[in-house]
């Protein structure tokens, strides 16, 4: 397999696109499995809630392909295929009362990710003047801003 070299920030933006979209796909994946995981009714609504706004930031990234006129395609996202096969692990280890908390941590680790891969997307389309991509990446950033609180907050009231 030959790898593509990235020549310029226009290929590496192109790059990072196709990659966040296996980001978001691999989240939903994720999200079922945790919501299964969880004992909690809560937290299990909690991630299905998350999953409708994961489909949410599925159908930017789709618009943000458009607006740049570009084939919409994938690209490997090694980083949340070993954040899943982490929470995997720490599930498959864990006795039924820690499974909550393992699952809110693994998506909370998974969070953080995503905010840094949407702010890493940000600043360079925002220097190429992309505006309305921009807002779209923005408005993602902006959820998995939130729902990292929400699971800050959830896994501080179950533990406490």
């Amino acid at each position: 397999m030959v790898q593509q070299t990235l020549e310029s920030q226009t290929d590496l933006l192109h790059f990072q696109l196709r990659t966040a979209l296996t980001m978001e796909n691999d989240s939903l994946a994720a999200l079922g499995e945790l919501a299964k995981a969880a004992k909690s009714a809560e937290i299990k609504q909690l991630f299905r809630h998350h999953a409708d706004e994961t489909k949410e930031q599925l159908a930017n990234l789709q618009k943000v392909f458009q607006l740049l006129e570009l084939k919409e395609s994938t690209a490997p996202s090694p980083s949340t295929k070993g954040i899943s096969k982490q929470a995997a692990s720490l599930l498959e280890r864990s006795a039924p009362k820690l499974r909550d908390q393992v699952a809110l941590s693994s998506a909370l680790g998974n969070e953080h990710y995503e905010i840094s891969a949407y702010q890493g997307l940000i600043i360079p389309a925002s220097t190429m003047g992309l505006s309305e991509v921009v807002g779209l990446l923005q408005a993602n950033l902006d959820q998995e801003v939130h729902t990292s609180e929400e699971l800050k907050t959830t896994l501080e009231k179950f533990l406490a």
